[in-house]
């Protein structure tokens, strides 16, 4: 399996801190840079952050961790990633979710009540057509549209991942995804995803690659406070924040060691709570560039 390592941006970064970042990660040989949708933030849109960063690099891969599909039209994101796709091929890393993880922004992504799950199923198949079909006309219960195809054509068809952890959202990926990015999770919790994952896709009669599988990780280099503890606890009461936030980097290494032994692969890493980014990205590069393969 190849692993590769990603830098994670938290939601407090500040676009004046983009440029500086984007041009140490690509001179330091960094896989890829992961934009979160947090619209009620200092942190860029993603899909602008992405253009950004591709147009100042050559080499570096951009991603995002997550979006949220269902509230957006398919194939005007298909036109995006399109676009994005022809001015910097294989760089663009597409990961989608069904939800934002804050309820103050679940709003502004507006679906039929009670129908958010249906949204997301029928947008990742007007996606992929649009994508990839054949031009062909679609009808669902919630698009309509004459023609899906859009221009430019990818020259190699883009991986579409997707979030998430419930039993229905794994089945999904299994059905629709080319892979997974999941996020506060234990490496056993991890594992049993990816097994869930891969016999919802054999049930679907589709395979989904090996190297396929990732995780969002944290460390935190000063040590987790109370700060940062009660915010996990917030997202996972049900877990000890050590088990899901790496405290230093001796740590984040034997929780890696634990994912890859579960069969996950791609690892983005952001820095919690304390820290200077541009002292975690140096450091970033010593500890996990290494690790590739």
């Amino acid at each position: 399996m190849k692993i590769r390592f990603g830098v994670g941006l938290a939601g407090d970064t500040a676009p004046d801190a983009l440029p500086g970042l984007v041009d140490r990660l690509e001179s330091l040989g960094i896989d890829s840079l992961w934009f979160s949708e947090l619209v009620y933030s200092q942190a860029v849109d993603p899909f602008v952050g992405m253009s950004y960063a591709l147009a100042r690099t050559t080499r570096l891969k951009v991603g995002t961790s997550v979006v949220v599909l269902p509230g957006r039209h398919p194939v005007l994101v298909a036109k995006q990633l399109a676009s994005l796709a022809a001015l910097a091929p294989r760089r663009v890393l597409p990961v989608f979710g069904l939800r934002s993880a804050l309820p103050a922004e679940r709003e502004v992504f507006v679906v039929p009540e009670g129908r958010r799950a249906a949204v997301f199923d029928e947008s990742l198949r007007l996606l992929r057509s649009a994508l990839d079909g054949d031009g062909a006309a679609f009808s669902g219960e919630f698009f309509t549209v004459g023609a899906t195809a859009v221009e430019p054509r990818p020259a190699r068809p883009l991986d579409i991942w997707l979030g998430g952890s419930a039993p229905a959202g794994l089945r999904r990926i299994g059905r629709y995804a080319d892979g997974w990015l999941g996020s506060f999770l234990t490496p056993d919790e991890a594992g049993l995803a990816r097994r869930s994952i891969q016999a919802a896709a054999a049930e679907a009669g589709r395979e989904i690659e090996d190297d396929h599988f990732g995780i969002n990780l944290a460390v935190a280099e000063n040590g987790l406070d109370d700060g940062l503890a009660a915010a996990v606890r917030r997202r996972r009461p049900d877990v000890d924040p050590t088990e899901l936030v790496a405290d230093g980097w001796q740590e984040l290494h034997r929780r890696i060691d634990r994912y890859v032994a579960e069969g996950l692969s791609k690892f983005v890493v952001r820095l919690a709570g304390d820290g200077r980014l541009d002292e975690f990205v140096d450091r970033f590069a010593v500890e996990l560039v290494p690790r590739e393969n």
